[in-house]
């Protein structure tokens, strides 16, 4: 193929393995107004049969790993971006073809670890069979939240004070893989997130204010998240959505601060509209705040 010729080569579809949530239609759309085609793989049981429907697809399970690959190369995918909601299921729990039983000692090894550990060694064994896994950032850099306040709130002074000290918190917890959120009041962690994800500890919060165990008035403190800082940043970034605003409120928060770059955003004008109703702050930080 001539140099011209190449040039004119329409790109490769983009393989989307969706979880459940909006991100992946968010990550779609973006990457198809580039011009770049893409094919979608919903998981069964995590993804909206309805929300699909108006984008290419084809359906896959958890543990189908050799049906995905032959469907993206039918595809002529030769790159794969993983997004969405899905919780890390049991060992036991996975519906497993044959590829996946070939590779099943190296799954099972990669359970060992956090999940940081298991996303990566499921990308190399992509990646050996020739579909590059790029983050969804990459693709679609639209989907990161960008600095400074989305809403009419800004943090004030004692709001930054808290995001300092979650943002020292998370970076002394990184190494131990146990979670990108935390939740800080009058400089006291209330919180960190764990394997209960972010919308259960803020409802974990809620419930402890009105057991009389949070002390602090209602309209402090502040969820903050970020990327773990030796994450793969390919997989698993921390995401908001106006979910999370709805969550921040009832938990009777002053607001959420995301390090910007390092946090997906679903729905950012939603986000702002539910943020200004429930009169909290949504922002996007330095690391170094």
């Amino acid at each position: 193929m001539s140099a011209r010729e190449s040039a004119a080569a329409p790109e490769r579809p983009l393989a989307i393995v969706c979880g459940g949530g909006a991100l992946p239609f968010a990550v779609a759309d973006a990457v198809m107004s580039r011009g770049r085609p893409v094919v979608l793989f919903p998981i069964r049981g995590w993804v909206d049969p309805g929300a699909v429907a108006a984008y290419p697809h084809r359906w896959i399970a958890i543990g189908q790993l050799g049906r995905l690959r032959r469907l993206a190369a039918r595809e002529r995918c030769g790159e794969m971006v993983w997004i969405g909601t899905v919780l890390r299921p049991s060992p036991w729990q996975i519906r497993l073809d044959l590829a996946t039983v070939r590779e099943l000692p190296r799954i099972l090894a990669g359970f060992r670890g956090g999940d940081d550990h298991l996303l990566t060694m499921l990308g190399r064994i992509f990646e050996e069979h020739g579909l590059k896994l790029v983050g969804a950032h990459e693709v679609a850099p639209e989907i990161l939240v960008r600095e400074g306040a989305l809403g009419r709130l800004a943090p004030g002074d004692r709001d930054r004070a808290d995001i300092a000290r979650g943002l020292a918190v998370l970076v002394a917890t990184a190494p131990y893989d146990i979670g990108q959120a935390v939740v800080v009041a009058d400089n006291h962690v209330l919180a960190l997130e764990a394997a209960e994800g972010t919308d259960n500890m803020l409802a974990r919060i809620a419930d402890l204010r009105l057991q009389g165990r949070v002390r602090s008035k209602v309209g402090t403190g502040v969820l903050v998240k970020a990327a773990k800082a030796s994450q793969d940043r390919r997989f698993d970034l921390p995401s908001i959505g106006p979910q999370t605003v709805e969550g921040v409120a009832r938990a009777g928060l002053a607001g959420l601060a995301v390090v910007a770059g390092d946090v997906i955003i679903a729905q950012p004008q939603q986000v702002a509209l539910t943020a200004d109703a429930a009169r909290v702050f949504v922002a996007g930080v330095g690391r170094n705040t």
